[in-house]
């Protein structure tokens, strides 16, 4: 008789091919009941909805959103593509929130179908999807984006009406933006009886954004083929925040829109910067002075045990992994350890900072040092692969019970670039700190480690406006990813510069 530990190695390996195959969605079918009765128990396998689980990871705790938010689209996909196959498309609203990649799991998705009738499916955490049939607007010639079945963009872009413009301006900028050629919208606005007033309504935020000559195109054009056209800007926004912009990635151009939407906000609720300090060597000294808080507060913050004795013990070179296996066995002291090596290499580069030099191109240039002394005294020990050390990460990471999906790896190299030409060019040091530490958890580029980096990258940025160097408390946790997850998913930057500037006053 085989033992526990041999039955659920056999369902793993059943497993393993399932979610190779389905990307980690599974409906009861695959699986005989013992193997996915023990997956189920074991923490492996989480229901969503009658015969239908997802893969999750067995330390997520009960009511923990991680695994649900991490496979929503790859479900949604699955679960169409088992039932529908190609026969469905998401409505125009949601087919645009894909071509843009929208990070946030919405809490509906519309589903258009030839045929099956009207269902809602009630989905984990307050999340459904409304399936509905209309034949007549499946079109024809449909699209794929992260498996699912879309309209094309530029019929997307005709359909929408204005209370797209109001609700999702960031959505419809950047979907504006990656047409080219107005001859796209064109192609779609001239058919059978026209649309004139989808015309009128994209010529509008075209000139809105500074395309004049393409709003002026559409215009004509439709003229021309006898239609009566009145231009009508949708957006109710004061200015655009992306304008005609050049990037192509629609990740890129998030982060721009983001970054210019937001940088008057966080003007409103910081305080002034008192500028520069006359003395470096004096700031510098305070920075280290606040070492042992700041380690504690930090490391706390991402699970970290770590108490005042160990950060003692590193901070004074008493920490021997070599000599101690208490020590090389210890992950929160490599991680205490790593800290203090990061912590050092941060003030070598506020030493730069404070000398006049453009602090965007500081931080452009050392951040990789940073997470490298982060996560050197983890190598050395075997505990984390050395590769883990070259860059960027190779694969996707979740952010814990957040609806804010970090960017995929092919998005990273040019949203990184983004950030860092925002923060050199960007003349507000508090915008260069609250902005440049958001952005960057929001992006998440490397595998551990962005929420110490982002706050690096944070206090390099104060020091730039002679701002004092910030700690982030662990009592504050709470309100802190609470802060972040408002940005990254409500669009509100104002709770999380209030946040900081309330932690800069209480450090």
């Amino acid at each position: 008789m085989a033992k526990p530990n041999e039955k659920l190695a056999g369902a793993l390996r059943v497993l393993k091919k399932l979610q190779d195959k389905h990307n980690g969605v599974i409906e009861s079918n695959d699986l005989k009941e013992a193997h996915r009765s023990i997956l189920v128990e074991e923490g492996f396998l989480r229901p969503v909805m009658k015969g239908w689980y997802v893969c999750s990871n067995p330390s997520d705790r009960q009511g923990d959103s991680t695994s649900w938010y991490a496979s929503f689209w790859s479900f949604l996909s699955g679960y169409m593509d088992k039932r529908f196959g190609k026969r469905y498309c998401l409505n125009t609203e949601a087919s645009a929130l894909l071509h843009t990649h929208c990070t946030v799991v919405p809490r509906q998705i519309a589903v258009i179908t030839k045929e099956g009738g009207t269902s809602t499916l009630k989905l984990p955490h307050d999340s459904s999807v409304l399936i509905y049939t209309d034949g007549k607007n499946v079109p024809g010639n449909r699209v794929e984006v992260n498996g699912l079945q879309v309209i094309q963009l530029p019929e997307v872009l005709c359909r929408l009406g204005t209370q797209f413009f109001k609700n999702n301006p960031r959505e419809a900028e950047i979907a504006l933006n990656l047409i080219r050629d107005p001859g796209e919208l064109l192609t779609i606005l001239l058919a059978g009886e026209g649309m004139p007033s989808a015309a009128g309504r994209l010529a509008g935020a075209l000139r809105f954004m500074g395309r004049g000559a393409d709003a002026d195109r559409i215009i004509d054009t439709m003229k021309r083929a006898k239609h009566n056209v009145r231009e009508s800007n949708p957006f109710e926004i004061s200015s655009p925040t992306l304008g005609n912009s050049r990037e192509r990635s629609p990740y890129a151009m998030r982060i721009q829109s983001m970054w210019a939407g937001w940088r008057d906000d966080v003007l409103s609720v910081f305080p002034p910067a008192p500028g520069l300090p006359k003395l470096p060597e004096t700031y510098l000294s305070d920075v280290d002075e606040r070492y042992v808080a700041d380690a504690y507060n930090s490391l706390s913050i991402e699970g970290y045990q770590v108490n005042d004795e160990l950060i003692e013990r590193v901070a004074k070179g008493n920490w021997n992994p070599d000599g101690e296996t208490k020590d090389k066995n210890n992950r929160d002291a490599l991680a205490a350890r790593g800290y203090y090596q990061a912590f050092q290499s941060v003030k070598a580069s506020l030493a730069e900072i404070l000398s006049g030099k453009n602090p965007g191109e500081v931080a452009r240039n050392a951040h990789h040092q940073w997470y490298g002394e982060l996560f050197a005294p983890s190598v050395t020990a075997g505990i984390v692969e050395p590769h883990q050390l070259a860059g960027y990460r190779n694969g996707p990471v979740y952010i814990r019970n957040s609806k804010h999906a970090p960017l995929p790896r092919d998005a990273l190299a040019d949203s990184m670039e983004v950030l860092f030409n925002l923060i050199a060019q960007e003349p507000e040091p508090a915008v260069r700190a609250v902005l440049g530490h958001h952005l960057f958890v929001f992006i998440h580029p490397y595998f551990d480690g962005n929420g110490r980096i982002g706050r690096f990258l944070m206090n390099a940025m104060l020091a730039s406006g002679g701002y004092p160097w910030t700690i982030v408390r662990m009592k504050s946790r709470d309100q802190y990813m609470h802060a972040l997850e408002a940005a990254s998913v409500g669009g509100d930057i104002k709770p999380f510069a209030n946040f900081i500037a309330l932690e800069m006053s209480s450090s």
